[in-house]
């Protein structure tokens, strides 16, 4: 086996399935050991949609009776919702509420969205390569749904900080570790690309072969400091 191979052995299908069964089963003890308001149903959509990113990803690998298109739209309209609910989470934490960019987001989430799953000019192709899948979008749209995407995140943790200034010290804490759980999958994907740059056709699967640590960070740092228990 190559060394190549053996780096990106970590987004592999069996991984992925893997991440999955985690990202699942947080989402479940979340339901199950916190009272449902606001802050604990947008963590356990975030759970259950980077859930779904994986497994859409692990069923192109796999083909299974769905097409691997149909799974490549799935995974696709799943990752989309993340940053909008994140940032929506983030604005929950803050006790604040800017609607204007809320509405912003989540009206451009729903064309995107819209787009992946109903048109058929999203997607020009979609490889498993063992390691990570490759999801080729058509231009224009994979330069601005890249725009979007970071665009979001990177607002995410400006607002985190912004807020964490005033906020009191458990808001504070909780908007920092939220802020954290972006840098964990943004930094070491960027590390990724920039070492290999092929990777970046991969970039999805990356990003969210990361992500399960910001899962772990928001159930086992953020959730205890907003969430109430049952």
């Amino acid at each position: 086996m190559s060394k190549r191979t053996d780096t990106l052995y970590c987004f592999s299908p069996p991984v992925m399935i893997a991440t999955f069964i985690f990202e699942v089963s947080v989402a479940l003890y979340t339901v199950i050991r916190y009272r449902m308001n606001g802050i604990t149903r947008l963590i356990g959509l975030i759970l259950v949609f980077l859930a779904l990113f994986q497994f859409a990803e692990y069923n192109v690998c796999e083909q299974t009776s769905l097409s691997a298109e149909h799974w490549s739209r799935i995974g696709y309209m799943a990752i989309t919702m993340l940053p909008i609910l994140g940032l929506h989470l983030i604005f929950r934490i803050a006790g604040t509420t800017w609607r204007w960019l809320q509405a912003i987001a989540y009206m451009s989430g729903a064309v995107f969205a819209l787009v992946f799953g109903l048109s058929n000019l999203g997607f020009a192709g979609y490889e498993c390569t063992g390691n990570y899948v490759i999801f080729q979008l058509g231009p224009p749209l994979g330069g601005l749904f890249f725009l979007f995407y970071h665009t979001l995140l990177i607002v995410g943790i400006m607002m985190c900080w912004h807020f964490a200034k005033t906020a009191d010290t458990k808001t504070s804490k909780a908007l920092m570790l939220q802020s954290i759980g972006y840098l964990v999958f943004m930094v070491p994907t960027g590390i990724v690309n920039a070492i290999n740059p092929e990777t970046m056709d991969g970039l999805p699967s990356i990003m969210c072969g990361f992500a399960v640590l910001y899962a772990a960070i928001l159930v086992v740092g953020v959730l205890p400091l907003v969430g109430k228990k049952k």
